[in-house]
């Protein structure tokens, strides 16, 4: 462990699993104390699997096999004031607070459901309304310890290239993913004079709950067989057809460093070509 971020606090988003546990674990091996949340139940219109509370459990496992503090707790990003609550648990038990990776997010994958509204509303206040809670609750935080500090929110490729889906799951996720980089443009003007660093991350597809699930699965068989669903539209540049999450969370840990003290309304990149290709 290199600890170069020795007795820092992090806050993270969707941390039971995927990408939101690599950062937590990530920057445990950097030293970083950790306030997870993640909601921890499916919603109606996300067609996979959610992480469950056995997941959050295990990433509390793994933080504290590194040897460092965590708060973890159920919320849903979507509720402000649950979502502050848990929040205030974790910055009363350590009393600081100098990175927040906002990065719980959804998808609604192939057809729309039956209820096309609420594909588009779930999805939208998951990515976007759930992004500015994050903030809201927990910016304050930062700026009252006067250190300055770093944030990181996960946006997609699809923040920079719209998907070629006209689905409303598929128009909510790339337009919550764009929307987040307005988002991060203007908190990352507002809060430079307190050396706090804002930046939004943009991976390609990541292997996760989100992308290794039956319903992926059943997209990248019809997308072998020649079908035109939006999984047949996603291709990198280089010859990898999916990223780890830790490749992500290398990233992110990259961007909350002093490696990256300079570095502030970024829109990373971290997408083996995709756009390029």
């Amino acid at each position: 462990m290199s600890n170069r971020l020795e007795g820092q606090v992090a806050f993270i988003t969707g941390a039971a699993r995927g990408q939101g546990r690599a950062h937590a674990l990530r920057l445990a091996r950097d030293g970083v104390d950790i306030i997870a949340v993640d909601i921890c139940t499916d919603i109606d219109a996300v067609n996979y699997p959610m992480g469950t509370e056995d997941d959050l459990k295990e990433t509390v496992r793994l933080v504290e096999a590194l040897d460092r503090r965590i708060v973890a707790r159920q919320a849903d990003v979507r509720d402000y004031a649950a979502l502050s609550a848990a929040f205030a648990e974790g910055h009363a038990e350590f009393g600081r607070l100098d990175i927040i990776v906002a990065n719980a997010g959804v998808v609604r994958m192939g057809p729309e459901s039956g209820d096309f509204l609420a594909d588009w509303r779930d999805v939208l206040d998951t990515n976007l309304t759930g992004v500015f809670h994050t903030l809201r609750a927990a910016v304050p935080a930062i700026q009252a310890g006067g250190r300055g500090g770093a944030i990181v929110i996960t946006s997609s490729t699809a923040g920079l290239l719209g998907l070629k889906n006209a689905s409303a799951g598929s128009l909510a996720y790339s337009s919550s993913k764009r929307g987040l980089v307005s988002l991060m443009e203007s908190y990352a003007r507002t809060l430079a004079p307190e050396s706090i660093r804002v930046n939004t991350v943009h991976p390609t597809a990541v292997r996760s709950g989100m992308t290794v699930n039956d319903t992926a699965r059943e997209l990248q068989r019809q997308a072998a067989a020649g079908g035109s669903n939006v999984i047949s539209s996603m291709q990198n540049a280089l010859p990898v057809p999916m990223l780890e999450a830790d490749d992500i969370a290398d990233a992110v840990a990259f961007l909350v460093s002093d490696e990256a003290k300079y570095v502030t309304g970024v829109q990373f990149p971290v997408d083996a070509g995709f756009n390029i290709a």
